[in-house]
């Protein structure tokens, strides 16, 4: 963090120095925009430990980000009359005044501590936990990491996952990978993810896990999945969703269709908009808000490239009439 970030901002701003909301905000935008690493989270922590008031700040501004429905269309009003922005180091890309910010911020409600760093709003960061993960992929990127003795696991964009010292068990904190394992392997490879253990050999299967809800695909071979005190076998095209709380119903999929991003691919087929939201929200920075239920009902059909994704906003437009507001930071708000 640059040194006007790290400065003691517990007094009143005075001949440029920030003051503590300013600061905040400058920390929001800083993860919003995808310019954030591990290192700036664990800076972010001792920001807010500073005291009660800098953790304050930043879980109301924060919160400001997570009502953006009810306050957008001040922010946006309030952004023509004051697009300048002081020149530093921390100051944003995109130009929402500090002052508009500012002021929808200290209008939303301050009730209750502030945010968690562990549970940012509206997921345009990665938790803590994906942070401290041994392996995780930015917006858009995908790897590859081969434990030459066991498994080959294709990473997704925004996938955190963390291996066993000796290789032999990874768990996927988050987002979406592909594990091929070996056939001459003497045991099987074990995938931890949203509470269950997932084993196989000489098997190929695409585990995805979103909000603490797990998706297990079987492409090739078979697969074991354990949870708890009960466990499944899922065949090839079998694929089972689970949490913490429950477990659904194995369902047959096109393992083509689950796979297509390893070749770039994104599919659409009678797909819910909403759904399509939250997908296209992986591959892109910021965050698309679908402000109109009826229209997250609607059925989308596409196969797009997933360098060219960020297209879906504009074929809702032209094929259900929808209309998409920009905001700062990567927000669209579509309606």
């Amino acid at each position: 963090m640059n040194r006007r970030m790290a400065m003691d901002s517990s007094r009143a701003p005075q001949s440029g120095v920030p003051s503590i909301d300013e600061e905040a905000y400058e920390w929001v935008m800083r993860f919003a925009e995808g310019r954030a690493n591990r290192a700036d989270l664990a800076a972010l922590k001792q920001w807010i430990a500073r005291s009660p008031a800098h953790g304050e700040a930043f879980g109301r501004i924060s919160r400001t980000w997570k009502s953006l429905g009810p306050v957008g269309k001040d922010l946006a009003a309030d952004a023509t009359a004051d697009r300048t922005l002081p020149a530093h180091d921390a100051a944003p890309k995109a130009g929402i005044g500090r002052r508009a910010f500012l002021g929808g911020a200290l209008a939303a409600s301050a009730a209750g501590a502030a945010i968690p760093v562990v549970r940012p709003p509206l997921g345009l960061w990665p938790s803590w936990s994906e942070f401290a993960a041994d392996y995780r992929t930015a917006i858009g990127e995908q790897r590859e990491i081969s434990l030459t003795d066991r498994a080959t696991i294709d990473l997704n964009t925004r996938t955190s996952l963390s291996l066993r010292a000796d290789g032999t068990e990874a768990e996927i904190v988050a987002g979406e990978a592909m594990i091929s394992t070996r056939s001459d392997a003497a045991d099987p490879f074990t995938v931890l993810a949203a509470g269950a253990r997932i084993a196989a050999t000489a098997a190929r299967f695409n585990v995805r896990v979103d909000h603490r809800v797990a998706c297990v695909t079987c492409v090739t071979g078979d697969v074991r999945v354990e949870r708890g005190m009960s466990a499944l076998s899922l065949s090839p095209g079998q694929q089972i969703a689970y949490s913490s709380e429950r477990v659904g119903q194995v369902v047959t999929v096109d393992p083509a269709t689950v796979s297509a991003w390893r070749d770039g691919i994104v599919i659409f087929q009678s797909t819910p908009i909403d759904e399509v939201i939250a997908e296209v929200n992986r591959y892109r920075p910021g965050r698309i808000i679908l402000m109109n239920k009826d229209l997250g009902r609607r059925l989308f059909n596409a196969r797009l490239r997933i360098e060219n994704i960020g297209r879906v906003v504009s074929l809702i437009e032209e094929v259900f009439g929808a209309r998409a507001t920009a905001l700062p930071g990567g927000i669209l708000l579509l309606g």
